[in-house]
């Protein structure tokens, strides 16, 4: 008779997890965001077009959005601390049922008769406020419900949800306004108080502690913090920020999404702009813009298989040589659909390289630091975000003219190649589904 020990080669291997499509946490955290995505669509979209019938005024329309991106900045570090010490279940409920309520009364007002600009801009700072500290608690839960193998394709399904609800919300926001002005915001009411059903059904798991950090097994500097040892909650925002800094890869891929984010947001302003002086059609414009909506769509479809055959490196790597290339095209191509179908390569791979960015991250990330990783991420690239339309005015206004402008973008995106080649860490970016060695 042959005795077995706990520790013998016979031992039984851990059963695989089961699929994402039969993951019922998961499954209902996207199912929420979802809902969450289209509502805010919805919202962004409603509110420039009430506030444009009732007082016709840029200035109102320019304000509200200024204050709803000063907002979500402002709010984006705090948010972090408080995914991290907190319950992020009951943070994501009491944000989406504040939303919702805050959608609902404008909708209600609507219906009364009573529209206020004032109304309108509580209702902006509100929903920037619990948009901002709702995102890093659902970034931070994503590791909790799903296995550290499965990450990358459940962040690649992450990332096709914005681009279905940027697909789907605008046209449907303008469809509901010529209905009724309220129509907008009392779906989005209802598309929030959906969100907010799911999330009652969520349960998290207990947090799990980080696995070590794979640059280890690549030979890169080892991270003390990457352990993710008990003394780093107690540190408020600076904590997460010293461990970013501390860690090489995840420091210098923050930096890659601030420039790409910066160039990409000011290319898009200069074709706009171009388009514009060309006497480009509305409509026309708004398919060029659909063709990076479905660019970056595919790309998300396509991500998890393309982070399974490509090493990160090459994602990195190959969405800023793609984007190099397409944007130097631009600058020879009419303005017009060929353009837009550009547009549409260099958004392709922009998911995949994300996925492979921020699999890294939370996988990597000690738990309790991963909301504070999330909101600087968040406030780096919506600083960037900002920034680059500012970026593409000037430049319109003092890069020469022409396909100048769009030239010198072609140039940043190539710099942005060339350090990503140089770079000792994001030559050695390691995947999360690489084994660890001994």
């Amino acid at each position: 008779m042959t005795i077995t020990r706990p520790d013998d080669k016979h031992v039984a291997a851990p059963a695989a997890p089961p699929p994402l499509a039969r993951n019922r946490n998961y499954n209902i955290l996207w199912s929420s965001q979802l809902f969450s995505e289209l509502g805010f669509e919805l919202a962004m979209i409603g509110i420039p077009l009430l506030i444009i019938a009732h007082s016709g005024s840029p200035l109102q329309m320019g304000l509200a959005s200024s204050v709803l991106a000063a907002v979500k900045m402002a709010a984006a570090l705090p948010a972090g601390v408080v995914a991290d010490r907190w319950d992020r279940r009951q943070v994501m409920l009491v944000c989406e049922g504040l939303r919702a309520l805050c959608m609902g009364s404008l909708a209600l007002a609507l219906a009364l008769g009573h529209y206020s600009f004032w109304h309108v801009m509580v209702v902006i700072v509100l929903e920037g406020v619990a948009g901002s500290v709702f995102e890093p608690a659902e970034h931070a839960a994503v590791p909790q419900v799903v296995p550290e193998s499965q990450l990358p394709a459940a962040l690649a399904r992450n990332a096709a949800r914005p681009f279905v609800a940027t697909l789907i919300g605008p046209a449907a926001a303008g469809f509901l306004f010529t209905v009724h002005p309220l129509s907008p915001f009392l779906t989005t009411a209802v598309m929030l108080a959906l969100s907010f059903g799911a999330l009652v059904l969520l349960r998290l798991p207990p947090r799990r502690a980080a696995a070590p950090d794979p640059a280890s097994a690549t030979g890169a500097e080892p991270d003390a913090g990457a352990g993710g040892s008990a003394d780093k909650s107690g540190g408020g925002i600076m904590a997460g920020v010293r461990w970013i800094l501390g860690n090489p890869v995840i420091r210098d891929t923050m930096v890659w999404m601030m420039a790409v984010n910066l160039v990409f947001n000011g290319l898009l302003v200069i074709i706009l702009a171009l388009s514009g002086e060309d006497g480009v059609a509305p409509g026309e414009m708004g398919m060029m813009m659909a063709f990076l909506g479905a660019g970056g769509l595919l790309g998300a479809l396509c991500a998890s298989k393309l982070y399974e055959a490509l090493r990160p490196r090459v994602l990195v790597l190959g969405f800023a040589v793609v984007a190099t290339v397409a944007t130097a095209l631009m600058a020879v191509v009419p303005t017009g659909m060929a353009l837009g179908a550009l547009l549409g390569v260099a958004g392709f791979l922009a998911p995949p390289a994300n996925t492979a960015v921020m699999a890294y991250q939370l996988t990597v990330a000690p738990d309790d630091l991963r909301g504070r990783l999330s909101s600087v991420a968040a406030f780096c690239s919506g600083g960037a975000g900002a920034l680059g339309p500012l970026a593409g005015g000037l430049l319109m206004t003092w890069g020469g003219g022409g396909s100048t402008p769009v030239l010198i973008c072609a140039g940043a995106f190539a710099a942005v190649a060339l350090v990503s080649m140089l770079s000792p860490s994001l030559r050695r970016f390691p995947s999360v589904l690489d084994p660890l060695e001994d």
